[in-house]
Formats: C-alpha cells, structure tokens, sequence
C-alpha cells in the first residue's frame, strides 16, 4: 500500500475531509467535512447519545454501532470527553443517535473513498 494512501486515510479518519483536502480535492473535502459535522452537531443537539463501549456489553449489534460511531474520528472523542449524553425521556433521542451513527458511517466510506483515489481506482 502506498504511503499516501495510508496518509489520506490517516487523515479522513482523523478529520472528516482532511483526506480528500490531502489528496487535492478542496472542494469534496469542504462539503463532506460540512456534511459530517453537520449530521453530529445535530444528532446531539436533538438530545442524541453516542453510542459507547461499555453498553455495548454483550450485544455484537451495540458493538457494531459503537464502532460506527466512532468512525467521526475526533468528533466522537471531542464529544465523549465534554460528556454530551442525551436524555433517554426526550422524544428525539433514537433520532439523535441515529444522525451520530450515520455521521461515523458516512466518514468511514469516506475513508475508503480516499484509498480508491489514491490507489488510483477512482478519479
């Protein structure tokens, strides 16, 4: 594997965006790092949760989805250490969760999308 592969998914891992901005598309990478942070800010702004380790104890779909989540990179590390937890009672709080669940998604094929660029399989 080349080594600016590993460094442009380094980068989209770390920072939504950062990846396709290494590799010389700005533009992709604005959009998509607005995308992202706009799905996370919002899913825990309607009172969502992020899906955590220690809950997914015992469920391989739990553990699934703490992956997933973490897929946002330092999104997810930056909100579990202000310890934003929504509130179980509010109505919104499975679509809060989902809006964080999809943000990791989104940001993990992103992630792979910028290995098919530098790999040369997409252009």
């Amino acid at each position: 594997m080349k080594s600016r592969a590993l460094a442009s998914m380094a980068l989209a891992l770390l920072v939504p965006g950062a990846g396709h901005f290494y590799l010389g598309r700005r533009a992709l990478a604005a959009a998509f790092c607005a995308i992202i942070v706009l799905l996370f800010v919002l899913g825990l702004g309607v009172d969502g949760a992020l899906y955590t380790l220690p809950e997914a104890k015992g469920s391989m779909l739990s553990l699934l989805a703490t992956i997933g989540s973490m897929g946002s990179g330092t999104l997810y590390f930056i909100a579990r250490g202000l310890g934003t937890s929504g509130s179980i009672n509010a109505a919104t709080f499975e679509y809060g969760r989902m809006f964080t669940l999809s943000a990791g998604l989104m940001n993990l094929l992103l992630v792979l999308d910028c290995y098919d660029i530098s790999m040369g399989r997409k252009r």
